[in-house]
């Protein structure tokens, strides 16, 4: 059985917008630690937030493959493009969320990065830097969004050939064929 594309939009649409807040809490949390002024804070809260966004990314994915598969009947390949299509929703809204943080930082704060970046730099390479903060929220935005669809591509390469192979030797009444 093969699905309507509309039918697989519609859940990337609903897979995406989880995936997308998930990634955005974590985000969130990572802001919420730069606030408290420790370096320490900033690095524990960035590794484990990581991990946890990492890990929990692939069980979203797994769990979503999985209620399609499930609830629809879809096959590898509608597990894949599903897949994709909500890499490539949830990463639009974490690139927004991202983009959207860095726009609204303050000015004072964004110069002192700019000034702690540029202090190891030459002349030449500090007007350079200055010059590409302009352009930074839009650079940050197409490469989040490019890394979360590339990401999420892999992911769902792996994720759609692993829970079929967890199948593969069942047939359709759920009795094992290998028998």
């Amino acid at each position: 059985m093969k699905l309507e594309n509309n039918t697989l939009w519609n859940e990337a649409a609903r897979w995406g917008l989880l995936f997308g807040l998930f990634s955005s809490l974590c985000l969130g949390l990572k802001e919420a630690a730069a606030l408290s002024g420790s370096t320490f804070a900033v690095q524990a809260a960035g590794i484990i937030l990581w991990a946890v966004e990492f890990f929990g990314c692939i069980l979203l994915m797994k769990r979503c493959m999985l209620s399609l598969r499930d609830r629809l009947g879809a096959g590898m390949e509608e597990c894949y493009r599903l897949g994709k299509r909500t890499a490539l929703l949830s990463g639009l809204i974490l690139a927004s969320v991202e983009t959207v943080i860095i726009l609204k930082m303050p000015q004072d704060a964004l110069s002192g990065l700019v000034e702690s970046a540029a202090s190891q730099l030459g002349a030449a390479q500090r007007e350079q830097l200055e010059a590409a903060m302009d352009y930074l929220p839009t650079v940050t935005f197409f490469t989040q969004w490019i890394y979360c669809y590339l990401y999420g591509t892999i992911l769902s390469s792996i994720m759609a050939r692993y829970i079929f192979m967890q199948n593969l030797f069942q047939g359709p009444d759920g009795e094992d064929e290998a028998q």
